[in-house]
């Protein structure tokens, strides 16, 4: 087996609690009833998928929001219901990163929008007093600015062949099942990390 030399990490549900039932019951609130329906962690409708691939504007997406639901609602309850699903960022993982850049290369790899990219950003300077979230890795993918996103095998050969890495060197660990099975697909060493796992709980030297 070849030697583990660089890791690519999942954010949601790896390095950032999220909740989507959060966003479901925000949605609710403001009279979106079916939101489950159109995204959750397993799934997203084309209107999801193209805001996280960046084929949809954000002006385009509160209007077809609002097109599907037939409701007046506002851009800022769209935002603040769609944001309620990320919670807080897991610190203790954020310092087992900077413990292991001492060893690996160090990667991002997300499915995200615009919304959630602007927020999340702002809600990891006023957690940790730090500027980047991006400074811990060697690069950060964010699937709306790479126009591509998981579980697509597009995204993960983008990533090698940006960074002219081997798969085979390289562990992927990520919250859910079916990116974890195109990644193994192409040859990378996995880990899907349960609820009750952290990344500083596991044997990174074992894989």
């Amino acid at each position: 087996m070849a030697a583990t030399k660089n890791i690519i990490f999942d954010l949601g549900g790896v390095l950032l609690d999220i909740n989507y039932q959060n966003s479901i019951d925000a949605f609710k609130n403001v009279g979106i009833q079916n939101f489950e329906d159109m995204f959750s962690q397993f799934k997203a409708d084309a209107l999801f998928e193209k805001l996280e691939t960046g084929e949809l504007s954000k002006p385009d997406f509160y209007t077809a929001i609002k097109q599907r639901t037939l409701l007046t609602i506002t851009n800022d309850q769209i935002d603040n219901a769609w944001n309620a699903l990320i919670l807080r960022f897991r610190t203790e993982s954020l310092a087992e990163l900077e413990k292991l850049a001492g060893r690996y290369k160090l990667y991002l790899l997300s499915n995200t929008n615009n919304i959630h990219l602007k927020y999340f950003k702002s809600l990891f300077t006023r957690e940790t007093g730090k500027p980047l979230l991006d400074a811990y890795f060697t690069k950060a993918w964010y699937s709306s600015e790479v126009g591509l996103r998981k579980p697509g095998e597009q995204i993960f050969q983008f990533a090698l062949q940006e960074e002219n890495l081997v798969a085979a060197e390289t562990l992927f660990i990520d919250d859910t099942l079916a990116n974890i099975e195109t990644a193994q697909k192409l040859g990378f060493k996995t880990h899907l990390l349960l609820p009750t796992e952290r990344i500083e709980m596991l044997e990174i030297n074992s894989f």
